[in-house]
């Protein structure tokens, strides 16, 4: 790709994974791709746990908040990569889909996430190994 990608990670509540995935991905490759978040039903706040363990690894997505998924957000996305949300993600023809499938980490604690949060940074370099070009 020459130009570049703008990718959109889709969790049902745009509180633990998506927002993890923008991190990481916000983190490992800058400003060379443009990151979304959304969610189907968005929480009213980041999951707490998410934050422990993203800070953990240096990432602060305390700022963060939850956002709806619209169809403009997919719209505007190169790539869409849900986690979980099922039919209440929106399908637009000409777009890169990849359901990435994760544990939800709500409700779980930070041992059960820390595997949750490392499967994502493999997912996330993988992703940036095919968007980017130096």
């Amino acid at each position: 790709m020459t130009s570049k990608s703008t990718v959109l990670f889709v969790c049902v509540h745009n509180a633990g994974r998506s927002q993890m995935a923008a991190g990481y991905l916000t983190r490992l490759a800058g400003d060379r791709i443009e990151i979304l978040s959304a969610g189907s039903t968005p929480a009213d706040s980041i999951n707490p746990v998410a934050i422990q363990v993203m800070w953990e690894e240096g990432i602060d997505i305390s700022g963060e908040q939850p956002k709806i998924l619209t169809d403009e957000t997919v719209q505007s996305a190169d790539v869409v990569i849900t986690m979980g949300c099922g039919d209440a993600c929106k399908f637009y023809p000409g777009k890169r889909y990849e359901d990435w499938v994760l544990d939800d980490p709500a409700g779980q604690g930070v041992e059960s996430v820390r595997p949750i949060r490392d499967a994502i940074r493999i997912k996330v370099e993988k992703l940036i190994t095919e968007l980017v070009v130096d």
